[in-house]
């Protein structure tokens, strides 16, 4: 513990209590030092006994100089000024996604991470789920020949809005789906095949009283040919294909939601048996008509992102996520809101 790199984590709802404290407290070379949390504090004590539990950022960063790293696991609208006030104070940083509200303000972000020589990375979990690394080994073996569709959904069954700020209409808050599991999908799409060069976007509010987007559709075109076709909705009350691959030889379906979330809040941590593993039942499928077999689904791995983000602070190695990613995926979702909004096809041109 005493030569751990200490980390302050601001904000200790979902975000910090079920993703990122744990995975930090789980990563050896890392200890939650202290929690900055106005509403959760009793729970943060009970979880995180050796942490010290602030009331706020400002409490968080009178104790910068003893901090090696700041997560900022806060409400959206709060994710640039808190990730400035770190690097200001000299501190890498963990953003949670979104990265930010606009494509323009995770870029200001970027540049003063630049300048100021500090580290800087976006918590893209997702790109470490059971079924993307199972989706990334498919592409990988050449089974499917040449892919020309991608087909990834994001269903929940959330029939009755939540009053909290991810579903609140006001732009700064960044609300609705197209941040929330579109920062997922569209960020896993640009990482399996690159740059977009046309969006067109369906989002509607289908649910009585929501202010934000809660049912949406999203085609990407991307460079390379291949087109990306991403739904999310709240309003899923069956089980549709997590992903679906085609290619020129054969289709890959698969099934089921990565479990390391659900893990978490059940009490599991990396490390522990059957962390990360799906049950067989979701396996996917790779064939032609009835000549298929199954795919087993890689383990999950949360816990890879903070033992980079753990090696990068000790000069080791590289950040898991490059911020640059997440600002081309902000592009994709403002471009998608414009769509939605216009009921066009949205160009967009290389930065």
């Amino acid at each position: 513990m005493a030569d751990d790199l200490r980390v302050g984590i601001l904000g200790y709802g979902i975000g910090g209590r079920v993703f990122h404290a744990p995975l930090v407290a789980a990563t050896p070379g890392l200890t939650p030092a202290v929690i900055a949390t106005s509403s959760n504090a009793a729970q943060a004590r009970v979880d995180h006994p050796g942490a010290e539990i602030v009331p706020d950022a400002d409490a968080l960063f009178e104790r910068a100089g003893d901090l090696d790293l700041v997560v900022v696991s806060t409400p959206n609208r709060t994710h640039v000024p808190l990730a400035l006030r770190a690097i200001e104070a000299g501190l890498p940083v963990v953003v949670d996604k979104p990265f930010a509200p606009t494509a323009a303000e995770a870029e200001q972000v970027v540049a003063a991470a630049k300048a100021a020589g500090v580290g800087l990375t976006v918590f893209q979990n997702r790109r470490l789920d059971s079924d993307f690394l199972t989706v990334r080994k498919v592409l990988d073996s050449g089974q499917l020949g040449d892919v020309f569709r991608f087909e990834s959904r994001y269903d929940r069954w959330v029939p009755k809005p939540k009053d909290n700020w991810r579903e609140f209409g006001d732009p700064a808050e960044a609300g609705g789906l197209l941040y929330d599991l579109g920062a997922h999908i569209v960020d896993q799409a640009l990482q399996l095949f690159g740059p977009v060069t046309t969006v067109y976007a369906e989002a509607d509010r289908r649910r009585a009283g929501v202010q934000v987007d809660d049912d949406v559709f999203v085609a990407l075109h991307h460079a390379n040919g291949v087109r990306s076709h991403l739904w999310a909705t709240a309003l899923a009350g069956t089980q549709n294909p997590r992903f679906r691959v085609l290619g020129d030889r054969a289709t890959f379906t698969k099934y089921g939601l990565d479990v390391q979330e659900p893990q978490i809040k059940a009490g599991l941590r990396p490390g522990d048996e059957g962390w990360g593993v799906e049950p067989a039942a979701d396996a996917g499928k790779i064939g032609v008509g009835s000549d298929v077999k199954t795919v087993p689904t890689e383990t999950g791995r949360y816990e890879q992102f903070y033992a980079q983000v753990r090696d990068a602070l000790r000069g080791e190695g590289e950040f898991p996520v490059d911020p640059a990613s997440s600002v081309e995926a902000l592009r994709v979702i403002e471009a998608a809101h414009r769509s939605g909004v216009e009921g066009t096809v949205v160009e967009l041109t290389t930065p």
